[in-house]
């Protein structure tokens, strides 16, 4: 059922010289980012990211887009264009991948070097990786690909023109208009311009701060409050930033240079990111300033920095086996400061705030956006928006990258500068949106699920099952066993009741168990051979009885032998 369109049929046959737009993650949440797009057969798609599991999702690892309308169309595939190197972007490529390994993937100079150790995790070849950067056009098939610098949260950030004799699409990315960059790399607004003068049939936007007002503070004022925390601690300072952040790291790396501090880059991933970033020049990692873990435990605390990850509450990330006491580095004292460098991803915030209390119960001061400004988003506010709008003047626009609201503020602003209603395409996820001589219009809907990452398994779990293991998490466990003779309506064994997770001394079954054994006879006497229905005799008399009792409502697993 989708809430934006509640009945939307099975979309029809693409009709000749129309394209087909079709959101498969990105819409609707904020992550896993990917949007199909079909001309004449061909399928041209723009970003495969991840979405990260919710504290409703418990054992779920990654969540990937769906997959499924693709499966029997792979060779139609003529490319995958990759806007930026943030997970939620390019996470679910080696998944797309195990259904087509030679898909051409095209991305800047640091996008690929961010997916290429995740090809080589899940032994993937890299050979269909190709090299692209701002100002540059490709052709792929029906597609004329030409891409333009936008300045995000992370260096080389691609926004993409698509020309098409159907009509023009011009997709930001994630984007933001920050004047005064740190790697002086600003939004190409003349490009913006120049697509606009050309004609942009559909402008698919960033929505993530369409409810935000005016505009983002620029990136470079953020170093200085970060200076000023460091220098105000008197103990060690923990900072945690996502993996990607290449900027933010350096603002931390030049602020402890100035305040006399060196930094540990810890933790697999940011280790890992940073030095790619380094080596492809996008960063520089000062050997006077980055130390290694073993270098630290020699330095005062007054003069460590930890730089790791976990800034969304993350469970098994840095930052919270710190605020657990659980790290193997790094012990906090009531002297030290945590700063949070990040903005906080929607439907993170319970884990967040539950981190913010772990730390702080252990006596550590904790910084975050909410009370000093130490961060800046990475995508375009209200003003910026409104901007943008006004430069390309599209015929239609279809907000991307959001929640609903934020899909439904980015198109109230595009109406603001004039685009009339019916030429504002807002979708979700699997909702089909079809350009046709010039018009942009909702046709369908296919089927786009959650497809969830756990261990090695994709997508075997499903909503049923996740809320079998919150009720495990929250609730607890009950087994009930019991072996019968039914010819003879005899209860050979049990019942035995067994629990976990809700009752600290079993003894306090042996209250109910006349009442299970009681209901279970009485189903033998009646006649009743079918052990389903004996085992839910058992779990009527126990779970009525739990309820009651215990004020509980645990997961109750009957089990029946027949001897």
């Amino acid at each position: 059922m989708n809430p934006l369109y509640p009945e939307l049929p099975y979309p029809p046959a693409l009709k000749s010289g129309a394209i087909r737009i079709i959101p498969l993650g990105g819409l609707g949440e904020v992550g896993r980012n990917m949007t199909v797009i079909e001309l004449d057969g061909k399928i041209l798609i723009v970003d495969c990211g991840v979405l990260f599991p919710e504290e409703l999702q418990p054992g779920v690892d990654l969540i990937l887009p769906d997959f499924s309308y693709l499966k029997e169309r792979m060779n139609d595939v003529v490319g995958l264009v990759l806007t930026h190197g943030h997970e939620d972007h390019i996470g679910a490529v080696p998944y797309l991948l195990r259904l087509r390994e030679d898909i051409p993937i095209y991305g800047s100079e640091l996008t690929l070097a961010f997916l290429r150790p995740k090809l080589e995790e899940h032994r993937l070849s890299a050979a269909h990786l190709h090299q692209v950067s701002e100002g540059e056009s490709i052709d792929l098939d029906n597609f004329t690909c030409e891409f333009l610098a936008v300045t995000h949260s992370i260096p080389d950030a691609l926004a993409v023109m698509i020309r098409t004799y159907a009509g023009n699409l011009l997709v930001t990315g994630d984007y933001k208009l920050d004047q005064l960059p740190l790697d002086k790399r600003i939004t190409d607004l003349r490009g913006f311009a120049r697509m606009g003068e050309e004609g942009v049939d559909l402008f698919l936007v960033d929505s993530t701060n369409a409810e935000v007002p005016g505009f983002i503070t620029p990136e470079k004022e953020i170093g200085p409050v970060i200076r000023q925390v460091l220098a105000e601690s008197s103990g060690q300072v923990v900072v945690a930033s996502f993996a990607s952040h290449v900027h933010r790291v350096q603002q931390v790396l030049e602020a402890a240079q100035a305040v006399g501090r060196k930094v540990c880059l810890s933790g697999r991933s940011m280790e890992r990111n940073m030095n790619i970033a380094a080596q492809a020049g996008y960063l520089e990692l000062d050997p006077e300033v980055v130390v290694r873990a073993e270098d630290m435990k020699h330095l005062p605390a007054n003069k460590r920095v930890w730089m790791v990850t976990g800034s969304q509450g993350e469970p098994m990330a840095a930052l919270s086996r710190i605020a657990q006491g659980q790290h193997r580095l790094v012990t906090l004292e009531p002297d030290d400061t945590v700063l949070l460098a990040s903005s906080l991803i929607p439907g993170n915030e319970n884990s967040v705030y539950r981190v913010i209390n772990a730390l702080m119960r252990q006596g550590a001061k904790v910084v975050h956006k909410g009370n000093r400004a130490v961060h800046v988003s990475g995508h375009a506010a209200q003003g910026e928006l409104l901007y943008t709008y006004n430069i390309v003047q599209p015929k239609n626009v279809m907000p991307i990258h959001g929640e609903i609201r934020h899909l439904i503020a980015n198109g109230q602003i595009a109406h603001a500068t004039g685009i009339a209603e019916e030429n504002i395409a807002l979708a979700e996820d699997g909702v089909v949106v079809d350009l046709k001589d010039g018009k942009a219009q909702v046709v369908g809907q296919v089927d786009c699920e959650y497809v969830y990452v756990d261990g090695g398994s994709i997508g075997e779990i499903d909503e049923d099952q996740l809320k079998d293991r919150m009720t495990l998490g929250e609730e607890g466990f009950v087994s009930v066993f019991a072996a019968v003779d039914v010819p003879t309506k005899i209860i050979v064994a049990g019942p035995h009741i067994t629990a976990r997770g809700m009752a600290e001394d079993e003894g306090v079954f042996r209250e109910v168990l006349p009442d299970v054994t009681e209901a279970l006879q009485k189903a033998l006497n009646l006649g009743d051979s079918d052990p389903y229905r004996l085992q839910q005799a058992m779990r009527r008399a126990l779970g009525r009885w739990v309820a009651r009792r215990l004020r509980r409502r645990p997961m109750i697993v009957p089990v029946v032998v027949e001897i």
